[in-house]
């Protein structure tokens, strides 16, 4: 039988903290966006060719919808579906990239993902985010520039945003608009979120009571 390793040495690059940690969050915030309904990965193997291992990528984020999650250590196309979405958080120094962009979305077209978004953090502005969607067969690239782009398997947008929490770094983010105003929130931000909506309430019945108590005594 044809063996799918879901590790290779030959893949294994260092990476950037930075660069793990942005991956970290995109990983979260799909989590965040989808129930467990469906599927989400973080630099595992895609397989999409049942005869060859060596036909593979290792998406930094990727999504798909409507395959329940697991805890798989690779994803085959050919029992799970192509991913909907892959998301790459591209190095400046392409020696630390296993493969070249252009390579990675031909496989990416191979395995007939609908949505591919790249974010290079060190790009200028307007150049920072690209988008292809898979029209017909061939990978078409989105217009950008503004830094802003549509989530369309989620029905979302790409944002640029603080994510880091001792980081000014912008990182690539999901909003529920295009301006960003509402951004799907992370573990910790809706944590935090919770928090001072307890509190809040806690104020405001404490405040209830005093103007109670207030009325009584006169």
């Amino acid at each position: 039988p044809v063996e799918f390793p879901p590790s290779d040495v030959e893949w294994d690059m260092p990476e950037s903290l930075r660069h793990k940690r942005l991956c970290e969050l995109m990983y979260q915030l799909l989590r965040e966006a989808v129930d467990r309904r469906s599927s989400v990965g973080a630099d595992q193997f895609v397989f999409f060719d049942p005869q060859d291992p060596s036909r593979k990528c290792a998406p930094d984020a990727f999504l798909k919808l409507d395959v329940a999650q697991t805890m798989f250590d690779s994803w085959k196309t050919w029992e799970h579906g192509a991913p909907d979405l892959c998301i790459e958080i591209l190095s400046s120094k392409e020696a630390q990239e296993r493969l070249p962009l252009d390579q990675k979305l031909e496989r990416f077209r191979a395995m007939g993902v609908r949505e591919i978004v790249a974010y290079n953090v060190e790009a200028e502005p307007g150049q920072r985010l690209r988008a292809w969607d898979l029209l017909h067969g061939d990978l078409v690239e989105r217009i950008i520039d503004t830094d802003v782009t549509p989530c369309r398997a989620l029905g979302l947008w790409f944002v640029l945003a603080p994510g880091l929490d001792d980081d000014q770094t912008l990182a690539l983010r999901l909003a529920t608009d295009a301006r960003g105003s509402a951004l799907v929130p992370t573990p910790t931000e809706r944590e935090r979120a919770d928090k001072e909506r307890e509190r809040a309430a806690k104020e405001e019945a404490l405040a209830k009571v005093a103007e109670l108590e207030a009325k009584l005594r006169k």
